[in-house]
């Protein structure tokens, strides 16, 4: 385990890096991005990239393998979420939803059933669009994850 907390983003589709930035940046914790296509390069040595080999979970792997207690980890992903959790990681969806050992089961069930829903028909599995609301939740989470980081 690293001496100091670290920031882990699913970066496939993620809408919130340059605020993961920002925010990190303000508290001095190393951002990975790990994402499964080409990422926007970065002359902030406390931004790192990782692209990893095309596949259904390679970034989810990649993520579960370096993280580490304390550590932040940034994805609408509901499994990469709990195997994060069970690791001992702090996890925020986009929103600024924090994924919790409460909450991470109901999550499951929902992405199921939601799943089965779409497969049969009965939804055409059509999210919320992201908004300026959702933005300022998730600066609000991300700020006070650092802090509680910084202060372990």
């Amino acid at each position: 385990m690293s001496d100091k907390s670290q920031v882990y983003v699913d970066a496939d589709a993620c809408p919130v890096k340059d605020e993961v930035v920002r925010v990190a940046g303000r508290h001095g914790l190393v951002v990975t991005f790990v994402a499964n296509f080409g990422l926007r390069p970065s002359r902030d040595p406390m931004i790192r990239n990782v692209v990893v080999a095309q596949g259904a979970d390679a970034a989810d792997d990649w993520i579960v393998e370096k993280v580490a207690a304390g550590d932040i980890v940034i994805t609408s992903d509901i499994p990469l979420a709990g195997r994060a959790l069970a690791k001992g990681a702090t996890v925020l969806g986009p929103t600024g939803r924090p994924f919790t050992e409460s909450s991470i089961g109901m999550a499951l069930a929902m992405r199921e059933l939601n799943q089965h829903l779409r497969e049969t028909g009965e939804s055409r599995g059509i999210n919320a669009g992201f908004t300026p609301k959702d933005r300022q939740s998730f600066l609000q989470a991300l700020d006070q994850a650092a802090l509680k980081a910084k202060r372990r």
